[in-house]
């Protein structure tokens, strides 16, 4: 078999086993109280603080379109608020609630849970070799989506 055969074999290995992966955690974070996505969003707005929902879209790499959407079911549900920008009233501005800062802490509770059980399984000698193979597996992903 070829050596470029072999990789793309080895791709759509990795790919298949990623997205059981992200189901996976997915499905323990919805237990507790938040899904995979709002997790993202919920991070960012812990870390940042209160953020223009332009920014927010540009760090988790989503369309505005996309994170409006989400942020506006997360407002429905009270885990966000957002207000108008002071220097420009087209922006919005979200900010996390206390409801929105709990959910985070189970969502992570229980997805840091199925994350411990599932990598736990590897030795530290592994979970350092993979650690040193998904950086290059990244670096090279982020320099082929530069080239095109």
């Amino acid at each position: 078999m070829s050596e470029s055969r072999r990789a793309a074999e080895v791709g759509l290995h990795y790919l298949t086993t990623s997205a059981q992966l992200r189901r996976t955690v997915d499905e323990h974070l919805a237990r507790g109280g938040v899904s995979l996505a709002r997790t993202k969003i919920l991070q960012v707005l812990a870390r940042r603080g209160p953020v223009k929902q332009a920014q927010l879209a540009m760090e988790l790499g989503l369309a505005a379109r996309s994170i409006t959407q989400a942020v506006e079911a997360m407002e429905r549900d009270g885990l966000v608020r957002r207000t108008s920008d002071a220097e420009d009233r087209r922006a919005k501005v979200v900010t996390a609630t206390e409801d929105g800062a709990r959910a985070l802490a189970a969502g992570e509770t229980a997805g840091n849970e199925i994350l411990r059980r599932i990598f736990g399984r590897l030795g530290p000698d592994q979970l350092d070799t993979l650690d040193e193979l998904l950086a290059v597996i990244d670096a090279t992903t982020t320099e082929a989506r530069r080239v095109g």
